[in-house]
């Protein structure tokens, strides 16, 4: 380990440290300082809109200013504007009924700040990926420390900078710094882990976890599949199915993975997103609103795994466009794979990369059963014009999430809880699902100075009998 490394870590337990005392001193954060917390953070975020486009930009090579906005900073605010809105009944207790046998008592559950909450960021959505999650952590009361990826850098020290400008280091901190600085963040006793990355990571994180015994919030990925219906138009679906997949140049958790359409069409269907994709973003390697690889490591390990495929068979579709620079700007053109072995990374490993494997399919039942025979998706897509169709499709498969007829929107849904299931992670965010997340809900029975309970005392005897009749029904 580097002395940089250890210096850092060193902080980190300090700030940690820290924050953990200002919660012991001060747990019952009210509503009000709440509410500030979030209108401060709103006026940040559009105030350094245009400052977080161009770190996040520089630290791809190139990131599209429009989908920062639409899916970092539009994302942001959005989800805050609607906690704010929300919190003041969030925060309430809930009555909940109560036995005769216990009358006149009261129950409640109290919603309370599970206390110092550590987030890890990735590097795919850097800006919304921390901020959306300290949302729902800031309005449950908690105090918050965010560790960025290292690999967008320049946003991680711009979190830093705007983050503490906001509020004191006790109550939200940025913990900047590689790998070894990662590890040892998820290795602290946190209240609460929020993580959000691949499953590979995911189970590291789980792992160190459990150690302290922390809950964990895993946001994973995997391989999210659409499909489609025979009733359904190859045209119309390849509109959307193009715009989800190469937005952010397909690095994104909820990105059609792969395709199943009816067997006879994957060459058409192909051909229609190709088309599509190159009226979105014709000539990807000098467009501006088409996003780079974020590094020359992820742009390596997209082009292999294409290669594998056309070595073994596969047919490779994609937008014209000149070769990727050099640098830090590395532009990997939408691309459609037909016919990709069964056993290439591309079947076999989320691809999170601007390519998309089209398969046929012999009906819904067996593009069910395929996806059924892999990991639990992080999301599911299906094309269909029947709502019966629809329904009985997600009757016999599970995700994470689901979109009917297009990808990615249900995210945008506030009050839908977003997260997935089995290898595409566990617990969820959104809406008041987020804010529960960041909250322990207290039991309480409230019995009045005198209640009939003492009256249970031994000796039983008659009064006993009676209780145990009411008991009985």
């Amino acid at each position: 380990m580097s002395d940089a490394a250890a210096r850092q870590i060193e902080r980190m337990k300090s700030v940690f440290d820290a924050q953990k005392s200002a919660f012991r001193a001060s747990k019952a954060r009210p509503y009000g300082e709440r509410k500030a917390d979030l209108e401060k953070l709103e006026a940040m975020v559009k105030e350094k809109a245009d400052a977080f486009a161009a770190a996040v930009s520089a630290d791809y090579g190139r990131r599209s200013a429009a989908e920062t906005q639409i899916a970092e900073i539009g994302f942001t605010l959005a989800t805050a504007k609607h906690t704010r809105q929300k919190l003041k009944s969030w925060m309430a207790d809930r009555s909940v009924p109560v036995p005769m046998t216990l009358a006149p008592g009261k129950a409640y559950i109290r919603r309370e700040p599970k206390g110092v909450v550590g987030i890890v960021a990735p590097w795919n959505y850097p800006i919304q990926l921390a901020l959306a999650p300290l949302v729902p952590a800031l309005a449950a009361g908690c105090r918050v420390m965010i560790k960025p990826s290292e690999y967008t850098p320049r946003v991680a020290d711009l979190l830093k900078e705007t983050l503490g400008s906001l509020y004191s280091e006790d109550h939200v901190a940025v913990i900047t710094g590689g790998p070894e600085v990662g590890q040892a963040f998820c290795d602290l006793p946190f209240d609460h882990l929020f993580y959000t990355g691949s499953t590979h990571v995911g189970r590291m994180v789980a792992q160190a976890a459990a150690k302290n015994l922390t809950p964990v919030t895993l946001e994973l990925g995997g391989k999210s599949p659409t499909v489609i219906a025979p009733d359904f138009d190859i045209e119309e679906a390849a509109k959307t199915i193009a715009w989800g997949k190469y937005f952010n140049a397909g690095q994104t958790c909820v990105a059609p993975d792969y395709v199943l359409t009816p067997k006879g069409s994957e060459q058409s269907l192909a051909d229609a997103i190709i088309a599509n994709a190159g009226k979105f973003w014709p000539g990807p390697d000098s467009n501006d609103d088409y996003t780079g690889i974020v590094s020359e490591r992820h742009y390596k390990r997209i082009t292999d795994m294409v290669e594998e495929a056309r070595k073994g068979g596969a047919t490779v579709l994609q937008v014209p466009s000149e070769s990727g620079t050099g640098g830090n700007h590395h532009a990997f053109p939408p691309t459609v794979v037909l016919n990709a072995p069964a056993d290439s990374k591309l079947m076999t490993e989320e691809i999170f990369g601007p390519v998309l494997p089209v398969l046929g399919h012999d009906g819904l039942e067996e593009a069910a059963r395929f996806i059924n025979e892999r990991d639990r998706p992080l999301a599911l897509y299906v094309y269909t014009k029947s709502k019966a169709t629809a329904q009985n499709f997600l009757d016999k498969t599970m995700s994470g999430g689901v979109g009917v007829n297009v990808p990615m929107l249900h995210l945008s849904v506030e009050d839908l809880p977003f997260g997935g299931t089995g290898a595409s992670g566990y617990g969820a965010y959104h809406g008041e699902e987020g804010f529960r997340t960041f909250c322990h809900e207290r039991s309480v029975f409230h019995a009045p100075v005198w209640h009939p309970i003492r009256l249970m005392a031994p000796p039983y005897g008659k009064l006993f009998e009676f209780f145990k009749k009411l008991q009985a029904g």
